[in-house]
């Protein structure tokens, strides 16, 4: 694991490393925050379509808040970047460098590197827990839209790692919306069973269960209507007796001015379940 940098912050370390991924075949970059008196509990944030790392790690304003809680804060990479990485044919933000999607990929020519699920439930815990004093048993998982997706699919598929799971503004049902299809439909083909092993709500209507479930949603997000389309996790949820927290939050858009805003509520969310 190499060292990118390292600074302190709020009595802590937030650090950037990057390391030859197994998984996806690439170098892969990731962040993480070490508070001042870490707990040993873990948060991991899951980024949207179109970041890195750095997107969360330089606008999300956790830091203070992981430095009060003891949380030490994981923000890993969206998809597998280098030479000869595979990307969208006609240059999409939506599909391909920078939208891995949280899956492991079975269509050519994206099966060799797009395996996120893989790195992100397997290989980067790994590699944590083997340089960071951290605790397996108490973990959570949050995410920003495709981030949110995957945080709910990871959440739900491994109930009983991830003793919190939370989201904002995630896309929580992608085998209905356009950002889904093209996704699901291009790393998995057209095995629609495949695709409900990553769709939260089919993942709820199959049998997944979670206690709670907390989600933050701007009222005026852009893609609130034709992406996210959040009533479909509460009546999933509702008819599954899962207690989901949803908060529309009047004004606020889809950007990082949303998530930083409640990025302490779902920290100190988390930490009261991580104990």
């Amino acid at each position: 694991m190499e060292t990118v940098s390292e600074n302190c912050a709020h009595g802590g370390v937030q650090g950037v490393y990057r390391h030859a991924s197994a998984a996806t075949g690439t170098d892969m970059t990731f962040s993480v925050y070490v508070p001042p008196k870490p707990s040993g509990a873990i948060l991991w944030y899951l980024s949207g379509l179109t970041c890195t790392h750095a997107n969360v790690t330089d606008k999300g304003e956790f830091r203070a808040v992981c430095a009060e809680t003891g949380i030490t804060f994981v923000a890993p990479d969206t998809s597998p970047r280098g030479e000869g990485v595979p990307d969208d044919p006609d240059g999409a933000y939506d599909f391909g460098l920078g939208a891995g999607f949280y899956v492991d990929a079975t269509e050519e020519p994206f099966a060799a590197n797009y395996r996120m699920w893989s790195y992100v439930t397997e290989e980067l815990p790994a590699l944590i827990a083997a340089n960071f004093a951290v605790d397996a048993a108490r973990q959570g998982i949050t995410g920003h839209s495709m981030g949110g997706h995957g945080a709910l699919t990871i959440g739900l598929t491994h109930s009983s790692r991830y003793r919190s799971v939370s989201a904002f503004a995630p896309i929580v049902a992608p085998s209905q919306v356009p950002w889904g299809l093209k996704a699901l439909g291009g790393y998995l083909g057209n095995d629609e069973a495949a695709w409900r092993l990553h769709d939260a709500v089919a993942l709820i209507e199959d049998g997944a269960r979670l206690s709670a479930i907390l989600v933050d949603q701007g009222a005026d997000d852009q893609f609130l209507a034709g992406q996210l389309r959040p009533e479909l996790l509460a009546e999933a949820c509702a008819d599954a007796g899962i207690d989901l927290t949803l908060r529309m939050q009047p004004g606020y858009d889809h950007s990082y001015y949303f998530v930083s805003t409640f990025m302490a509520d779902h920290v100190r969310w988390h930490a009261e379940r991580l104990g």
